[in-house]
């Protein structure tokens, strides 16, 4: 069975060490077993761990790594805390070993003093992301996305991507059904890909009540539509010029990038739970021809829509 080991070290975010926790604690295979066994793992097994709001006792210790499968970083309440020389080491061997590692919000730090950044994409929380790339200029920080996959080594951007990134790492183990059932258990949609922004906070909606709310309700729902910004804004009863401050301030994008997410998330559940066509998908989900699909889809998720369906169709079609 593949185990999966928490490093729950001193400051531990509970949010964090508790996301893991429960998505593959919780995740079961078709036939009904247990996917994962899950270990939280102090320093020192059978030692308390300061959690800020509460403190816990965790059963293992650094020596169940060097079993695990998968090791998760959670995030620490303050990331400048120096982390323990035994678990620097430890995760070092457990790297060159090629044990997956990924890092869940501010985890990244852990991972990048411990050298397993160097060189590579990475990710944190988006208050973070500044710091991180000034303490470690080694490491390309990439703050706009929610994880970051470099094969053996992953990190997640703030709180709930923790969760986008539990559940992708699921689908690579298991299929995208099983996945699929996790998220269900956790009323989490499975559609939120990597290259996604970060939720960055913006301006509030205007205290007179322009949410955009209710237009990307509309959105989504004719998103198979051809439609173009002048047509969004006759819509919102606004000129295109108002949309796109309002949008910028609300969502951090604009009205057609934002558009072009709800249709790739559509076409990546139509590319998992179907046998449609890449032609048949790209008309379906409201793109002008195939080639501006496989263009937009490539440039979101950073592979083809073929190449996605072979990763993420459910193993039992």
């Amino acid at each position: 069975m593949h185990t999966v080991a928490i490093l729950a070290l001193d400051g531990v975010m509970g949010f964090d060490l508790t996301t893991p926790i429960q998505v593959f604690g919780r995740t079961l295979l078709p036939d009904g077993r247990a996917a994962y066994r899950v270990r939280v793992c102090a320093v020192e097994a059978g030692t308390d761990v300061d959690a800020g709001e509460f403190t816990m006792r965790a059963p293992w210790g650094l020596a169940e790594l060097a079993e695990a499968d998968t090791i998760i970083c959670p995030g620490r309440a303050d990331p400048s805390m120096a982390t323990p020389t035994a678990a620097i080491a430890a995760l070092r061997v457990a790297a060159a070993r090629g044990t997956r590692i990924a890092s869940i919000c501010v985890g990244a730090f852990v991972l990048a003093e411990a050298g397993l950044l160097d060189g590579l994409r990475a990710t944190t929380h988006w208050l973070g992301t500044a710091t991180l790339a000034e303490r470690y200029p080694e490491v390309a920080v990439d703050p706009d996305v929610l994880y970051i996959d470099n094969g053996s080594i992953l990190t997640s951007a703030g709180a709930a991507a923790g969760l986008d990134l539990c559940l992708y790492m699921i689908r690579l183990d298991h299929g995208s059904a099983v996945a699929a059932n996790s998220a269900r258990d956790a009323v989490m949609p499975l559609e939120r890909a990597g290259g996604q922004a970060q939720f960055i906070v913006h301006e509030p909606p205007a205290p007179d009540g322009a949410s955009l709310e209710p237009l990307l309700t509309w959105l989504r729902a004719h998103s198979d539509r051809e439609l173009l910004l002048d047509d969004i804004a006759a819509h919102a009863g606004m000129s295109a010029r108002s949309l796109n401050r309002h949008f910028r301030e609300q969502t951090g994008t604009t009205p057609l990038q934002w558009l072009h997410r709800v249709r790739i998330s559509r076409a990546q559940h139509l590319l998992e739970t179907t046998a449609h066509s890449v032609d048949r998908i790209a008309a379906q989900t409201g793109f002008g021809s195939p080639t501006a699909f496989r263009d937009r889809f490539k440039r979101v998720t950073g592979t083809t829509p073929q190449s996605y369906r072979r990763a993420f169709r459910s193993r039992d079609d």
